[in-house]
């Protein structure tokens, strides 16, 4: 999974790079529809697919605010409080 990523991150970054080549070339609208696709590839196939990878096993009760996690914090706020 961290190879696609790092694939699909390689080739959003060649087609941002490459549309920029090609506005600087003088082929505005080209340029522009690279730009755009490297864009919505990173937003919409690139981002997801990282943030699923990197929560699939983790539990996101340990990082809600809920009444234990709120104890637990007043205890260590406390513990730590006493060393000088």
């Amino acid at each position: 999974m961290k190879y696609v990523i790092r694939i699909l991150f390689i080739g959003v970054v060649v087609l941002v790079c490459t549309g920029y080549y090609y506005k600087n070339s003088g082929n505005h609208a080209f340029g522009d529809q690279l730009v755009g696709i490297g864009i919505l590839a990173a937003s919409f196939v690139l981002m997801p697919i990282f943030i699923y990878y990197r929560w699939k096993d983790r539990k996101v009760k340990d990082y809600m605010l809920t009444d234990e996690n709120l104890k637990k914090m007043r205890d260590y706020d406390q513990k730590n409080e006493r060393k000088p």
